[in-house]
């Protein structure tokens, strides 16, 4: 539904005028009630979305259906996958098979590879794991490997928040990404193929290198946070990685233990096959829908299997063999980790079925042509419209999820006529546009800097560079690949 037919303007400028008027005022609301206000991005969304739909002079009734069928369509497809997701994280974590991969990963690497370690660390932990998970796991072992190495915080730390940085914005199944890839109906497994492509050499870049730099602009020492008296005693001694295990060390001196939900480990083997066991699903029906003709029965079984429900869905069933009995749970024990994985992703759910509702009240209004039409007229790329829109609300409200899906719903209409592969570059574009500039609204930003015990001048000069520079040379790579398809 459009506006010229629901409302009367004098002329087609004057329509034009009122929408882009209608869709901006809408997304300052939406600013100013999570940055200012401090309103739940949820309640924010949903207000932002009545408003666009009253300021273009959409019925009311209309605005609301039109919101919920977005709320409902987008939950419908992302949803279930953001449940499955955070079911697998859990069953990770709670079995020590993410304290595994990092003392395996860790353990084999000298002092000039640790950097680069902790990189590959934050990056597997990153792919199956939400950020804000995947941070409060790391930043103890980044703390105890800086203490026991003698490297600088930061010439461990950034490199291990670029590796899961880079995976939360640009590789599903990350919520940002797959509501991209829903809201723009980018094919899942192209995106997934070049979003691991683009953000393997984003993470060499911000990472080990950047951490180079950082370390002689911010020289600090990590803060004893996690470590018992006995491993701080091994650190002054200058002992090695002969002793405890990091993650056991930091788990000792925190009071956990990390067999607490069972008797052992999974082996470091077992662990990667189910962690990139979707990956390869994924990855699997995007090559066969290339390379095989419909009809061949080996792609009609890959693209069952690829699907992202089935291949979740497969990797929680294997996840509770390998994580659960392999580290010795009980079914109780499996029953009470599933069950814990899900409260905390009630607000991610809201959020992401509010900016579904956001993204069809702009279509149904007609600003999403308005867009189309100018993005077309003004020979703008498509993917640098997409990435700086990403910016523009990322830098405003701080949320890279909200950055990713406001900008998906704005560029929804762009993306119904172009090609598949560029519709993937598109979802990359807005990713890397939506981890930009961390700064004092966003969350992550303050977890970072108390973790590290850094000042605000201290920490815009390593984390908010870093997350700068995923976005910038996600970018430049997205724009690089897009030249070629």
């Amino acid at each position: 539904m459009t506006l010229f037919a629901v409302t009367d303007p004098i002329t087609p400028h004057a329509g034009t005028l009122q929408l882009v008027t209608a869709a901006l005022l809408g997304i300052a609301l939406i600013v100013v009630l999570i940055s200012w206000l401090k309103l739940h991005p949820f309640l924010s969304l949903t207000i932002g979305a009545l408003t666009v739909g009253a300021l273009a002079a959409m019925p009311m009734a209309d605005v609301v259906a039109s919101f919920s069928a977005g709320v409902g369509s987008t939950v419908a497809g992302v949803g279930v996958l953001i449940a499955l997701g955070a079911m697998f994280g859990r069953l990770l974590a709670d079995s020590g098979a993410a304290d595994q991969i990092v003392d395996t990963i860790i353990g084999r690497a000298g002092p000039r590879m640790l950097p680069w370690a902790m990189g590959l660390v934050g990056a597997l932990i990153g792919l199956p794991m939400f950020f804000e998970i995947g941070l409060v796991l790391l930043m103890p072992v980044i703390m105890l490997v800086s203490m026991r190495s003698g490297l600088s915080l930061i010439r461990v730390g950034i490199p291990a928040l670029a590796g899961l940085s880079a995976m939360h914005g640009l590789v599903p199944p990350h919520p940002g990404p797959l509501v991209a890839i829903n809201a723009l109906n980018a094919p899942l497994g192209i995106t997934l193929i070049l979003g691991v492509l683009i953000a393997i050499p984003t993470v060499v870049i911000a990472g080990p290198l950047f951490a180079k730099v950082a370390s002689r602009w911010v020289d600090v020492a990590a803060p004893q946070l996690f470590v018992t008296e006995r491993e701080q005693q091994l650190v002054g001694a200058g002992h090695g990685s002969s002793h405890a295990t990091p993650t056991a060390a930091i788990h000792a001196g925190a009071g956990i233990n990390p067999d607490s939900a069972g008797t052992r480990r999974p082996p470091f083997a077992t662990t990667m096959a189910t962690v990139l066991l979707p990956v390869v699903l994924m990855m699997g029906k995007a090559i066969a829908d290339i390379a095989a003709p419909k009809e061949n029965q080996v792609r009609v079984v890959l693209d069952f299997l690829g699907t992202p429900l089935i291949a979740l869905l497969l990797a929680v069933l294997v996840a509770l063999v390998t994580f659960g009995r392999g580290s010795g749970m009980d079914r109780r024990g499996i029953a009470k980790s599933l069950e814990k994985s899900l409260p905390p992703i009630a607000g991610i759910l809201l959020i992401v079925g509010a900016g579904g509702g956001f993204k069809q009240t702009l279509i149904d209004t007609g600003i999403g042509t308005v867009i189309t039409d100018f993005a077309t007229s003004s020979n703008i790329s498509v993917l640098f419209l997409g990435w700086l829109v990403a910016v523009v609300i990322r830098l405003a409200t701080g949320s890279a999820t909200v950055a990713t899906i406001t900008a998906a719903g704005i560029l929804a209409p762009l993306a119904a006529g172009l090609p598949p592969a560029e519709t993937s570059l598109l979802v990359l574009a807005i990713g890397a546009g939506s981890v930009f500039f961390s700064h004092v609204n966003d969350a992550g930003f303050w977890l970072v800097k108390e973790y590290f015990q850094l000042n605000i001048a201290q920490n815009l000069k390593t984390w908010s560079v870093m997350e700068t520079l995923i976005s910038v040379v996600g970018l430049v790579l997205v724009l690089a690949v897009g030249a070629f398809v």
